[in-house]
């Protein structure tokens, strides 16, 4: 019985764990790409940055280009070649007609392409200290800050190809309260070349097939002493499909405690043939820059809003996706707001960082990990181990009875 029971937790270890494998492009083969990083393709011209991370394998290639032209912006291509290459017309793209100032060649290999825009920060007094960001009077809104008047420092002096890792670093140009005299806004970039966790919280779990984008805000002066933010991002998608947001929720929180919740921001195409782009992230930002749960904050995510309407934002999109933007494209704004009612507010460190996973395909999953298989294995497992043990301790003290019964003599 002992061999049945190792057995039986052995198996449902083995189940467990298949149910846990991340999920990748092409079910769990983990892809690995080969990635370069290159500034400003083509110029020397160091007043601009513009980004170009390509990552090469399996057959394709996903080429994501981050600028500070206008508003900060990555756009994310993928094309079903290990040949393709991007180009960049610069004279076009810092004209006010830029419209196919950035192209991928050979064109007839592009089989998706997607954009992701960072528009604006609000600051608002949470004199409640709710932590809800549209339930705040207007009134206790600041002006917003808009990063396509943010001056942006030179990516390339931030450029680690060890590490894979670039930071956008800017400030705001009409910065006249000296709100930014030791703050600034920045967005760092990581790419990878196979499938793997973060060291850092919140321990996000990426694949090749992505990179990742922390926001981070600090030595910022708050404007208020009651002062909470929310980041503005814009995301465009062809009008044969829209952008949704999911929720997918998950048991195991050892790699970010008390965080059940990653959020998903991904196309819904009917009847789509081929994958798409994804935008994820863990439902926690931090307050201070070790992270951890002491400096948890809660996000909270707004619903999408459509701009086809109108399009004011400056960005290089209309450099890749042309001027028939508004026609062509499905564009919408959406909202996601840092902190947690009855908590800190920003003034205490002075700091905010939240990360993101932007890539292609299907967006990695968190599994069980092997802590959690191995304490579900116990828990499962030990009570069948103690139901085993006591009908064994029963049989043998029946038996021991049967035998004393049996040898029992009578006295006459």
């Amino acid at each position: 019985m002992g061999v049945e029971v190792v057995l039986l937790i052995g198996a449902l270890c083995a189940g467990l764990w298949a149910t846990g494998v991340p999920e990748v492009e092409g079910g769990t083969e983990d892809i690995h790409r080969k990635v370069s990083f290159e500034y400003n393709p083509g110029s020397a011209n160091a007043s601009v940055n513009l980004l170009h991370v390509r990552a090469v394998g399996n057959g394709s290639t996903i080429h994501y280009v981050w600028s500070t032209i206008g508003v900060p912006t990555v756009l994310l291509i993928y094309t079903e070649s290990d040949q393709t290459q991007l180009h960049v017309n610069w004279s076009k793209l810092l004209s006010s007609e830029p419209d196919g100032a950035i192209r991928i060649e050979p064109a007839d290999r592009v089989r998706y392409s997607t954009a992701l825009l960072f528009t604006r920060v609000f600051e608002y007094r949470d004199v409640n200290n709710t932590a809800d960001f549209t339930g705040t009077d207007i009134k206790f809104f600041y002006p917003p800050y808009d990063l396509s008047e943010f001056t942006w420092e030179n990516v390339n002096t931030t450029l680690n190809t060890s590490s894979l890792t670039a930071c956008l670093t800017g400030a705001n140009a009409t910065d006249a309260e000296g709100n930014f005299r030791n703050g600034s806004i920045m967005f760092k970039v990581s790419a990878y070349e196979g499938t793997g966790r973060d060291l850092t919280s919140p321990r996000l779990l990426h694949t090749a097939n992505s990179t990742k984008m922390e926001f981070v805000m600090s030595g910022v002066h708050p404007r208020g002493n009651n002062s909470r933010f929310a980041l503005e991002m814009v995301t465009l998608e062809k009008k044969v499909g829209r952008k949704k947001m999911r929720s997918v929720r998950s048991i195991d929180d050892e790699y970010t405690p008390s965080i059940f919740e990653m959020m998903e921001l991904v196309p819904d195409f009917p009847n789509a043939s081929y994958a798409q782009g994804y935008f994820q992230w863990k439902s926690v930002a931090y307050g201070a820059a070790k992270g951890g749960r002491d400096a948890a904050l809660h996000c909270q995510v707004y619903e999408p809003r459509s701009l086809n309407e109108t399009f004011p934002y400056p960005s290089i999109v209309h450099a890749f996706f042309g001027r028939d933007l508004v026609q062509e494209y499905n564009i919408e704004a959406f909202n996601i707001s840092f902190g947690i009612a009855e908590g800190d507010f920003y003034d205490k460190n002075s700091f905010l960082g939240w990360s993101a996973l932007i890539g292609y395909g299907t967006p990695p999953r968190d599994s069980f990990s092997i802590l959690v298989i191995c304490i579900m294995a116990v828990a499962l497992g030990t009570p069948l181990v103690l139901l085993i043990v006591g009908s064994i301790v029963v049989m043998v003290i029946r038996s021991r009875r049967r035998i004393m019964v049996t040898d029992y003599q009578p006295v006459n």
